[in-house]
């Protein structure tokens, strides 16, 4: 008897051990934003609301393109795309996935509150044709049609309405929304709750449609905004995956037992904005005039910043300077020209200044955030540092990301460090929202230091509708040449993106920095 005891116990235990380790808890720094998956376009948000829903078609562990919820697609004309979608596939609460789903959630994307509406906007009027057809009509070609694709997710319909949320989450204004909270998806994991701040997990879809290669069963995240408290929790075993370790601690985890790094470049372009829209700076010293729409100030402040040194002491020779605001130089077709930085020279960036009227210098407040880039905050201190050789006076304002993005989509800003990224390479997701003059639909809408700029939009528009791949190409170099030339943005580096895990976790590390939980396994150990 007492054996049969000892043994029932014994696999009580074993299950238990089971069942811990196949619930993988991860941290960052920052916190997801809102479970709205249009609503803000942030990578941590995209990340976590990505395994909720999906996308007609997605990328595989080399960002290539794969179907996901749609099985098939032909262009039958130069602005007709048909989609088949994938049959028998069921939303969370059991609903059936249909064309209606597609056509009501390309529509919801496009509306002014989405962060996404310029990607939705480009996919053309959708339209059912049958329960799994979709056609997609054009207003003109769109040399990255199916891109544009992997950027919009797939919501219910029929819960949309339910909940009285089909309309996008109006994030900058604050407004309390039921998807702010709930979510309701095809993909292979699903909400269980959601605490701001604090935690937000998720189970394992069990009526999963795809295949899930790892071995999740649960999953806790959970943002530690601390550096040390985050590292700290990696190597006692409280998470076993942060996403975006100090680069500081990179070499001593390394050596840590139990905890590997897992490193790689990210497609995310790292710059600084500047207001060059109002006549005078909300938040500056010069009264009267607004400095940085002379473009010898803002090349002033470019060739004072000495990339170098932000890369060895700060970034520990994680980042790659570039003279290029795009996240892959794929998307510059690696051109040298333009992925030239301007040099480093104190004494030509004082004559700049000088000659622009700001001898002594200036100053203006940098917003930036302190939980969302690799050292964000860390990187504005430098540059204020930097830019004090020239006399500039630089009040550094670092904040969370959920109130530093709802700061900045309001234009409430004089100077900003912000970054881009993600799974395309190509330029026309950042040439659309980055270098387009301020327009509806979506365009500009991330032109935050609200240049115009009508030469470089008259060529961002030209090549985003060009479908001779030469032609294109000329086009969107001589968009490049000439943001650089106006030095509209001012960039300083392309981030590696560095994980740590520990050692009994298996991930996959994309250049996007996304974290697909359905390849991960945990194993038995810690």
């Amino acid at each position: 008897m007492n054996k049969n005891k000892l043994f029932v116990g014994a696999l009580a235990l074993a299950a238990c051990a089971a069942l811990h380790a196949q619930t993988f808890r991860w941290a960052s720094a920052g916190d997801v934003l809102t479970l709205d998956p249009f609503a803000q376009n942030e990578t941590l948000t995209n990340t976590v609301n990505g395994q909720i829903h999906e996308f007609l078609a997605t990328r595989d562990q080399n960002l290539n393109l794969v179907p996901q919820l749609a099985t098939e697609w032909k262009q039958t004309g130069p602005l007709k795309w048909v989609f088949k979608l994938r049959p028998g596939v069921k939303f969370h609460d059991g609903r059936p996935f249909t064309a209606d789903d597609v056509v009501f959630s390309v529509n919801r994307a496009k509306q002014p509150s989405s962060q996404v509406a310029v990607y939705a906007n480009a996919l053309g009027e959708p339209k059912k044709i049958d329960d799994l057809t979709v056609e997609f009509t054009l207003k003109q070609v769109n040399p990255i049609f199916l891109q544009h694709v992997t950027t919009v997710y797939i919501m219910s319909r029929g819960w949309a309405e339910e909940h009285k949320a089909t309309k996008t989450q109006d994030f900058s204004a604050k407004e309390e929304s039921y998807t702010a909270f709930h979510a309701n998806g095809t993909g292979p994991f699903m909400l269980v709750s959601r605490a701001a701040d604090a935690k937000t997990v998720l189970k394992r879809n069990p009526n999963y449609w795809g295949k899930i290669e790892g071995n999740v069963q649960e999953v806790i995240y959970t943002p530690i905004k601390s550096d040390a408290t985050r590292t700290a929790a990696l190597v006692s075993g409280e998470v076993d995956f942060v996403l975006d370790p100090a680069p500081r601690d990179i070499e001593r985890l390394s050596r840590t037992p139990g905890v590997k790094i897992v490193n790689g470049p990210e497609n995310r372009v790292i710059f600084i904005g500047l207001d060059q829209g109002r006549d005078q700076l909300l938040y500056g010293d010069v009264k009267g005039k607004n400095p940085f729409k002379d473009v010898r100030v803002r090349r002033a402040l470019y060739q004072a910043i000495d990339i170098e040194t932000i890369k060895a002491k700060l970034m520990n020779g994680q980042s790659a300077p570039t003279g290029a605001v795009v996240p892959s130089p794929l998307g510059d077709y690696n051109d040298a020209q333009i992925e030239k930085r301007l040099p480093y020279d104190l004494d030509a960036a004082k004559k700049l200044l000088a000659e622009a009227g700001y001898p002594s210098g200036f100053g203006f407040t940098l917003d930036c955030t302190n939980d969302r880039y690799v050292n964000d905050e860390r990187i504005c201190v430098t540059l204020a540092s930097q830019w004090a050789k020239l006399g500039l006076k630089v009040s550094v304002n670092a904040q969370p990301k959920a109130i530093v993005f709802p700061k900045l989509e309001k234009l409430d800003t004089s100077a900003y460090m912000f970054g881009w990224g993600g799974s395309i390479t190509d330029a026309e997701p950042i040439f659309t929202t980055h270098f387009r003059n301020r327009g509806p639909n979506g365009q500009g809408e991330y032109n935050r230091g609200n240049f115009k700029d009508d030469e470089l939009d008259a060529l961002v528009v030209a090549s985003s509708k060009e479908a001779d791949p030469k032609k294109r190409e000329d086009l969107v170099k001589k968009a490049f040449l000439r943001e650089q030339d106006q030095v509209h943005y001012i960039p300083l580096h392309r981030q590696f993106i560095p994980w740590a895990a520990r050692s009994n976790v298996t991930v996959v590390h994309r250049p996007d920095n996304w974290l697909e939980l359905r390849w991960v396994t945990v194993g038995a150990g810690k």
